[in-house]
């Protein structure tokens, strides 16, 4: 990974968690608690190891086993460092659309589909969140957790691809209706800068620790 730029002010490596088999086969998993396959676990590996002489001040991740499993993969390398629980990271609320099959999906969606696609910012999932909805929670627990800390730290945070792609937005000041120029991959980094009130991004969506992985 190439070194960032370095900024003054609160650090914060915002990362998605590794493949699970539900990533690999393309299903909906929203809230479904699934774990890391092995190349997810790999994928966490490499994250780590991108991180471990990063001086971390705490890590938070969603409670969903994926996000648990890469954030502790992490914490190996910083034992004396705290790992919490944060609901306000926990993966968008797909609703009736959790576990499906993307085909299937597109075949038997097609109206959803198609207001998805041409205003995704104004779209509920049937029975599930919005992706207002979850920028709402996460920029809440964003904020709630940075206030918990002194300026000049540095702060891990493992999310999911719709919680770190709206609050990347909200960095951007870029609407939701656009989340789709951004991207997430699995075990992805984000580096964010705050300084004060204002949140920057250094480095998205950066994979090149990731090289390799899915040969094993």
């Amino acid at each position: 990974m190439a070194d960032p730029i370095r900024l003054p002010g609160t650090r914060i490596f915002l990362f998605r968690h590794g493949e699970t088999e539900w990533n690999r086969t393309h299903r909906f998993q929203g809230r479904s608690d699934v774990p890391l396959n092995q190349t997810g676990k790999d994928q966490g590996h490499a994250l780590a190891l991108a991180l471990k002489d990063e001086p971390i001040m705490a890590i938070y991740s969603s409670p969903l086993t994926r996000a648990l499993e890469t954030a502790r993969i992490i914490k190996m390398f910083h034992p004396s460092v705290s790992l919490f629980e944060e609901a306000g990271l926990i993966e968008m609320d797909l609703g009736q659309f959790d576990g499906m099959d993307a085909g299937e999906w597109r075949e038997k969606n097609a109206d959803f589909r198609k207001a998805w696609q041409e205003n995704p910012g104004s779209v509920t999932m049937p029975g599930g969140e919005s992706l207002s909805d979850v920028q709402a929670r996460v920029v809440r627990a964003f904020n709630r957790i940075t206030g918990f800390y002194p300026p000049g730290c540095t702060l891990l945070l493992c999310g999911h691809n719709f919680v770190n792609l709206t609050l990347l937005c909200y960095a951007l000041e870029l609407p939701l209706n656009r989340f789709r120029e951004l991207r997430q991959g699995n075990a992805a980094l984000n580096i964010l800068s705050m300084q004060g009130k204002r949140l920057r991004i250094e480095i998205m969506n950066e994979c090149s620790h990731l090289r390799g992985t899915e040969d094993k």
